[in-house]
């Protein structure tokens, strides 16, 4: 398959964006891991939007875990799964953001994720960052939505073992859920390894709708 490397600079920033604590690690935690692998230099802007007492604490744990101290994470305080009606004051915080770092590539949730949070975040992140290379990750549920990626990264075993781990150990709030298991995790990112002929059998996908070559 046709690789495609970004030109990262030596100290460019990643900004990833989720709409709540764990969207990230699940998302594109192990493409992350991939690419401060490749150039320990990557300074990540990590914001997460509905955050709270209990679940910030495990964000920036898992942040911390992934990238270690390379890693700035934000968490406003936005109420979870009624994010479309804080609209404007989240489009501020868009716009604030957009003001304060440069990045030179943006992590957000897909465009046609039917999590109405995932959804806005998405909408709001190419709404704000117009001239940037976004990849639109994944997270699966019960609504079935995840499409078809045409972007992957596939992922060493010492990544996925890690991003399994930080999952499993970060987030004892999400254990109750009948879909927080590493089974399916891995189920997942083995699935777009075959998709992308990974040579380690696992990968993360994601959408990247503007590429430019």
């Amino acid at each position: 398959m046709l690789a495609f490397r970004p030109e990262l600079h030596r100290g460019a920033t990643v900004l990833c964006l989720g709409a709540h604590c764990d969207d990230i690690e699940i998302g594109c935690g192990g493409a992350l891991m991939e690419l401060q692998r490749r150039e320990p230099s990557l300074q990540f802007i990590w914001v997460v939007f509905c955050g709270d007492d209990v679940r910030e604490p495990e964000s920036r744990a898992a942040a911390a875990r992934m990238l270690g101290s390379a890693c700035n994470v934000r968490v406003h305080r936005y109420r979870a799964s009624f994010l479309p009606h804080s609209g404007s004051a989240v489009k501020d915080a868009f716009e604030a953001l957009k003001a304060s770092v440069e990045p030179q590539l943006i992590f957000t949730h897909q465009l046609a994720d039917r999590h109405q949070d995932h959804r806005l975040i998405a909408e709001l992140t190419w709404n704000s960052f117009r001239n940037h290379g976004i990849f639109e990750y994944e997270i699966a549920k019960f609504e079935g939505d995840l499409g078809h990626p045409n972007f992957y990264v596939p992922l060493s075993p010492p990544v996925l073992q890690r991003k399994l781990e930080v999952l499993m150990d970060c987030f004892p709030s999400q254990r109750a859920r009948t879909w927080f298991d590493a089974e399916l995790f891995r189920g997942q990112m083995r699935l777009r390894g075959i998709e992308c002929n990974a040579e380690s059998r696992y990968a993360e996908g994601f959408h990247a709708r503007k590429l430019t070559l």
